[in-house]
């Protein structure tokens, strides 16, 4: 037991925003050029050296933005969620400045994935949008992301805004799990399964899975240094409100 809290320990050493920040700032450069370098890579080998598919023709190729967006605007939310409990439980305020810093990375996969999806839509299904349930799950994901931001700016105190932005991440982790398995639990839906499964007969042709991974990786290390990079833009700017504040005070 001794061991593990130890390791437990390591862990909650984080939550001091001046280690986050040594840490982050040594972490940072390599999760940039990690993240281009996978983009680059996984972008170009997709766009322009696979070739159409047979039925789908070139709009196959959407996968490679649509899959790994639709992948980090769930995540995004799940990341949000874990540090709304952290908040909850230990009143780290790394932890809610993390949980808002992720909010806007997520509004912008959301917004990627819908907009991929529409575009993939349109000459598959012959609409731009249709009310499937794992769509509209991720629509109702995609308020709740531009709620959480709209609350977090209308309440001025910063921890009554991080408790009340806390449960609402609470409630909507509920559309974040629907737009992960709505294709799982309502089989009538125009969405099509899974891109990849543990299953090897459902997985889509090696020619697309490898630059689909390299994609996905590039946009998880994307994403991570995003909410990096704006955790530690938030630490920073709630110092300099509390330096004013203090000053507003003669202290």
């Amino acid at each position: 037991m001794s061991l593990w809290r130890q390791k437990l320990n390591n862990i909650w050493r984080f939550a001091n925003p001046v280690k986050f920040l040594a840490v982050t700032e040594k972490v940072l450069p390599s999760l940039w050029v990690c993240a281009l370098l996978c983009l680059f890579v996984g972008l170009g080998w997709g766009f322009f050296i696979t070739p159409d598919d047979y039925r789908q023709g070139s709009t196959v190729k959407i996968i490679f933005l649509h899959v790994p967006a639709a992948l980090m605007a769930i995540n995004c939310w799940i990341l949000m969620f874990v540090a709304s409990l952290i908040w909850f439980i230990r009143r780290h305020h790394v932890s809610a400045l993390m949980a808002r810093a992720s909010a806007p990375v997520g509004i912008l996969m959301t917004l990627i994935a819908l907009f991929t999806g529409a575009l993939w839509g349109q000459p598959m299904w012959g609409t731009w949008w249709a009310w499937d349930p794992r769509l509209t799950s991720f629509l109702i994901l995609f308020l709740f992301y531009l709620g959480y931001v709209a609350l977090w700016e209308a309440i001025e105190n910063p921890d009554v805004a991080a408790d009340l932005t806390s449960v609402l991440c609470l409630v909507g982790s509920v559309f974040a799990f629907l737009s992960r398995y709505a294709v799982l639990f309502w089989n009538q839906g125009l969405h099509q399964g899974a891109t990849l499964s543990l299953d090897k007969e459902e997985n889509i042709h090696d020619i697309f899975f490898f630059p689909l991974l390299l994609c996905m990786a590039g946009f998880v290390l994307l994403s991570v240094a995003l909410v990096l990079y704006r955790t530690g833009t938030e630490i920073r700017a709630r110092r300099i409100r509390l330096y004013y504040v203090n000053e507003g005070r003669g202290e």
